[in-house]
């Protein structure tokens, strides 16, 4: 059984970026629905292993990837938000950017690109990919379509609809531009520390 993570803020930490009534409803409802639907997905598979009775193995996997994934993606993208306070990629991972995108600001400006044109029920990833030694910005579809094996999140943004439709309607550039105001680079820099080791 898997639980609900707290949020690191308060949900109107975010505001004006990200209101508190979009996190809300984000937090409270369609992230609890992912967990509870992991959780009984858990519960089916482990009858079905009891019972001997896979006939639904296909369907009951498929529901693990996608709520599964989603359970993953929504914990990262809450905990690499944080309150509109300025932070910064540390040194090492400022060196990595630098060496993989020319500069932040190349980084930045494909990010925000590649967000932008994010299918309407889908993610954006800055990665690390062990494989090929270097940074990597990927787009997800749904919650785990176009991933690459081995890629670890670094900083995640959701880009479902339901993410920013309440608050930014159509406006997809301006919420991914209020986005970096609320990038918690400190826990990026965590993730990427551990990556480093």
């Amino acid at each position: 059984m898997i639980n609900k993570i707290l949020l690191p803020y308060p949900v109107d930490a975010l505001e004006p970026y990200y209101n508190k009534e979009t996190l809300v409803l984000h937090y409270d409802i369609l992230y609890t629905g992912y967990i509870d639907n992991t959780n009984k997905t858990e519960e089916k598979l482990n009858i079905a292993r009891k019972e001997n009775d896979l006939k639904n193995i296909k369907c009951l996997e498929k529901d693990l990837s996608f709520f599964g994934s989603g359970v993953i993606l929504h914990e990262l993208f809450f905990q690499n938000m944080g309150i509109p306070i300025p932070t910064t990629p540390n040194a090492q991972l400022m060196e990595q950017i630098n060496i993989d995108f020319g500069s932040y600001e190349n980084f930045k400006n494909q990010f925000t690109e590649s967000s932008k044109v994010v299918e309407a029920s889908g993610w954006n990833l800055l990665v690390w990919v062990p494989r090929f030694n270097k940074l990597e910005i990927l787009q997800c579809e749904k919650h785990q379509n176009l991933t690459l094996w081995g890629c670890i999140p670094l900083l995640v943004l959701d880009m479902w609809e339901h993410s920013y439709y309440l608050q930014y309607k159509t406006k997809r550039g301006d919420y991914i531009n209020a986005f970096w105001n609320i990038v918690n680079w400190n826990e990026v820099n965590k993730r990427w520390d551990k990556v480093v080791g």
